[in-house]
């Protein structure tokens, strides 16, 4: 169970689907997998991810993280990793 759950998102324009082949529920720590950005699960799973690695408690920066992730974080970047890589960097200076 993460900090967040699906009703908590600050989007809601999400799509709710899952392959055969995909398993919202994969834990790990962020990858070079592609973060499909308007992939409900993919999303909330690495928000929580995220929180869990970096010990917040707080629901608001999960919606910071969502919020970076949809408006800040450069279109061309769409591995887990660099996605985490470039909110930590860019965490302080974020509009949010």
């Amino acid at each position: 169970m993460g900090l967040i759950n699906r009703s908590d998102l600050y989007f809601t324009d999400y799509s709710w689907t899952t392959l055969a082949s995909d398993n919202p529920k994969i834990t790990g720590k962020p990858d070079s997998t592609l973060l499909n950005r308007m992939e409900g699960y993919e999303i909330l799973y690495f928000i929580n991810k995220l929180c869990e690695l970096w010990n917040f408690t707080n629901k608001s920066s999960a919606t910071k993280i969502e919020k970076m992730i949809r408006d800040e974080v450069p279109s061309d970047i769409h591995s887990e990793e660099n996605i985490m890589k470039w909110i930590s960097d860019n965490w302080k200076n974020s509009k949010y």
